[in-house]
């Protein structure tokens, strides 16, 4: 495939644009549901500052609690802030978890999330982690949060199981305000992220994604408008929507709501 940009009337119609193993060994980019490479036409979004390379809602400075795949995409990734802790916080966050779980029971099968609808993100690639999206939840999920309906699940490849169900991921549309975000996962207890500030190459430098020190892309060293046009580039103010990962059969809340992609969920 390549540069995912998905249309406003079919959000998994990706056009092509560069070979499957550059973009996706180069720019990690795993299929991930929304508006791929979407630009409204505005460089900033409700509740975020895009003109300095970051995101009000988050200064990247907990990248400890990231793994090192999303740790290397400081830079072109904003996450929400620890907002102070509300009466019913964690009551609202152990229900999300708890309808997430009770969802995922019957997609232990993998076979019966493809009967349901849900696609594999780029099969073929041998991936740690494999996305199963489904268009019609992550449509949904612009207007309303069911937690009962993710918009992705999320499988574990394993030593002796290629599909193993660790946990799901919701997301909610790319210029939600804060405050929206905290009202369907609080604050207080998970945090969102969203990838922002690519500078798609031009097609005669799309070798430059493998670059070791890359000026386009996840990992590149462009991140504002002025810097990606100055090389010949598109920018992109964000790539599909907000997102959270949620692995209910871990323990603890911190595992449970974890941005770390690159260690299993599921023991």
């Amino acid at each position: 495939m390549g540069m995912m940009i998905v249309t406003e009337v079919a959000m998994f119609n990706i056009r092509t644009m560069l070979s499957a193993t550059l973009i996706l060994e180069a720019v990690l980019l795993v299929a991930l549901p929304g508006r791929g490479l979407q630009d409204q036409g505005k460089d900033s979004m409700a509740g975020m500052d895009m003109s300095g390379g970051k995101g009000k809602m988050g200064d990247m400075a907990d990248m400890k609690d990231m793994g090192p795949s999303m740790a290397a995409m400081a830079g072109h990734m904003a996450v929400t802030p620890v907002l102070p802790k509300q009466p019913g916080d964690e009551a609202k966050a152990k229900e999300v978890v708890a309808q997430a779980k009770a969802a995922m029971e019957r997609y232990k099968d993998y076979r019966k999330a493809l009967a349901d609808g849900y696609v594999i993100a780029n099969p073929k690639l041998e991936q740690p982690q494999y996305h199963f999206n489904n268009e019609a939840n992550a449509r949904a999920s612009d207007l309303h949060f069911d937690p009962s309906k993710p918009t992705s699940l999320l499988y574990r490849h394993t030593e002796y199981k290629q599909y193993r169900l660790e946990g799901v991921m919701y997301t909610a549309r790319p210029n939600s305000t804060e405050e929206e975000l905290n009202e369907r996962i609080p604050l207080s207890v998970a945090r969102w992220h969203e990838h922002i500030n690519f500078c798609e190459a031009p097609a005669d430098r799309v070798r430059d994604y493998q670059a070791a020190h890359p000026k386009f892309g996840m990992f590149g060293s462009i991140h504002t408008r002025e810097a990606c046009e100055a090389e010949g580039g598109i920018f992109h103010p964000y790539l599909f929507t907000w997102m959270i990962h949620v692995f209910p059969y871990e323990s603890n809340v911190k595992d449970v709501f974890s941005m770390n992609d690159d260690v299993a969920h599921v023991h």
